[in-house]
């Protein structure tokens, strides 16, 4: 049995003074390559490009994003991320690891996660978020490819807001998760499901009230100046269609 791949990539975005953003550190890692495409105003973007298929069973994976005082941050993805079984066998981890300073604003919006069958992901998503900074956070993830059952996926998602957890849960699905979890309690025939967590100082002043959008999304105010959407769908593109409303709707 071979050892899987360990690597972690590192961003770092920083004001640069003149109303602008700077990226004093951009470190790919292994499979993970970071890129630097146009700014979009005063946000400096970045585009992680998986330079291989993965995570494969066994790999660790990890990527850390900072936004620094006065710094406006926007990560995507150049493509879906793909979990598959690989060699080594075992399970693979990925780790994201979010930090955004005050006064900063960070937008997370990578492509979806999609767990193929035979694979085996635990994903770790921890984030701090600082008083008066903002945060948009996205998350996709689709169980199997067309026609395909899917891996384990278990997903785990901590937030922080001034040092104060807000958001701590996970959500095990696939072959050996916790029964029910295809059930109408949790699932329900599903197989996309989403969530957006928002982060910004004028809720705390006007706090929002819950909503559904549509049959399948629902936002839930989280204590502090944070809410979160969560969302189910039958596929990625009306997964995507669905919280890119709940996001219009919260602008």
């Amino acid at each position: 049995m071979t050892a899987g791949v360990r690597a972690t990539a590192r961003i770092a975005a920083r004001g640069d003074g003149s109303g602008g953003t700077s990226l004093p550190v951009l470190e790919s890692g292994g499979p993970l390559a970071l890129r630097r495409t146009r700014a979009h105003g005063s946000e400096a973007r970045v585009m992680i490009v998986g330079a291989m298929s993965g995570p494969l069973g066994g790999d660790h994976f990890g990527v850390e994003a900072e936004a620094g005082d006065g710094a406006r941050l926007h990560v995507g993805s150049a493509a879906a991320t793909i979990a598959l079984p690989g060699q080594a066998g075992g399970e693979a981890r990925y780790d994201i690891r979010i930090g955004v300073a005050a006064g900063a604003e960070l937008h997370w919006m990578p492509e979806q996660l999609i767990s193929v069958r035979g694979s085996d992901l635990y994903v770790s998503s921890g984030v701090d978020v600082a008083a008066g900074a903002r945060l948009v956070f996205r998350e996709e993830q689709v169980l199997g490819r067309a026609g395909e059952e899917p891996g384990r996926l278990t997903s785990r998602l901590t937030v922080r807001v001034d040092g104060k957890p807000v958001l701590d849960q996970e959500l095990s699905c696939g072959p050996g998760a916790p029964g029910g979890w295809d059930g109408p309690a949790v699932l329900g025939g599903h197989r996309a499901l989403g969530q957006l967590v928002v982060v910004r100082p004028k809720f705390e002043r006007e706090p929002m009230a819950p909503r559904l959008f549509g049959e399948g999304a629902a936002l839930t105010p989280l204590a502090g100046p944070a809410v979160l959407v969560t969302a189910l769908a039958p596929d990625a593109l009306r997964l995507r269609r669905t919280l890119d409303e709940a996001l219009r709707a919260l602008d």
